[in-house]
């Protein structure tokens, strides 16, 4: 599977090779939102406006990453991502890593906006995944970044074992020193009798990755568009987990969602644990506030 993004070595090259060499940046506004990246409104000296997302050089894997997912969402043809422009990476010494994108403007939702998120999502978990993890069912076709952390997406034949060797193990192994032996012993048991919890998707699907109410936005046709996705093929439920851990979204979405894509039984039982990755990754990530959370959801499948 390829998704050739182009890349330039300066937003200046960028700008001429994708507007012409009339045109240049004529305000840059910084955007609230994200604490990864750098976000930049800017318009342009036609008066036109692109969004700008910038890190260090030596991040540029980001947005190279961020590309290949958000390109894979639009080969399904079922919800909308804003169109990639470019990423780059300048060649100073002093440097930055960049990704051009089409601006949404947010303004004006359409009427039926959360049903219409959820009948688009549930078409996306529902498209092919041929071509997307080679030699494998779950997996991608490349590793990619979980906000700042890395990813492992190596294929493999059933979801439970990818959840379990590319998901939570890496996790868990990362925030090692954080529990202790009895937690230690707890956590072997829940990754080798993960089977008893999980089941196997009736089909593989397309993933977001990373669905939280920060990681879509209102798009210029008015309906949700995905951005900043940690993409990978997997078991639907993962995503749905994912909507419910900081706060959910209202529940006409979830009904919508149900028409479209009817949940396997049992989902309610095993949203935790789909959960527990994202909050391991947090606690890799920013720290022991999350650790009462990880230690909660362990205790309630292996007591």
């Amino acid at each position: 599977m390829a998704f050739p993004t182009p890349h330039f070595s300066s937003i200046e090259n960028a700008l001429t090779s994708l507007f012409g060499d009339d045109v240049t940046i004529k305000q840059a506004d910084r955007l609230s939102g994200g604490d990864i990246n750098e976000a930049y409104a800017l318009t342009l000296s036609d008066n036109s406006r692109i969004f700008m997302k910038s890190n260090a050089k030596a991040n540029a894997g980001f947005f190279t990453a961020e590309a290949v997912g958000l390109n894979a969402i639009a080969q399904t043809n079922t919800i909308q991502t804003p169109r990639i422009l470019c990423s780059g990476c300048s060649e100073d010494v002093h440097g930055y890593s960049f990704l051009l994108l089409e601006f949404a403007d947010g303004k004006r939702p359409v009427s039926n906006y959360w049903e219409t998120f959820a009948h688009q999502l549930a078409s996306m978990h529902k498209a092919s995944t041929a071509g997307f993890v080679p030699q494998g069912m779950f997996g991608f076709c490349q590793d990619n970044y979980i906000g700042s952390g890395t990813q492992c997406n190596a294929p493999h034949e059933k979801w439970i074992p990818f959840f379990r060797d590319c998901r939570l193990k890496p996790q868990f192994e990362a925030a090692a020193n954080y529990f202790n032996a009895t937690d230690l012993a707890k956590i072997t048991r829940l990754l080798d009798n993960l089977e008893d919890f999980l089941v196997e998707p009736e089909h593989p699907s397309l993933l977001h990755g990373d669905l939280w109410s920060g990681n879509f936005l209102t798009g210029n046709d008015g309906k949700a568009w995905l951005i900043d996705p940690a993409a990978y093929v997997g078991h639907a439920e993962a995503d749905i987990a994912m909507t419910e851990l900081f706060g959910g979204f209202p529940s006409g979405f979830y009904a919508a969602y149900q028409e479209s894509a009817p949940m396997q039984p049992g989902y309610q039982q095993r949203r935790d644990l789909y959960n527990l990755y994202h909050l391991l990754n947090h606690l890799n990530l920013f720290g022991g506030a999350y650790l009462s959370s990880v230690k909660r959801i362990i205790k309630k499948y292996i007591p």
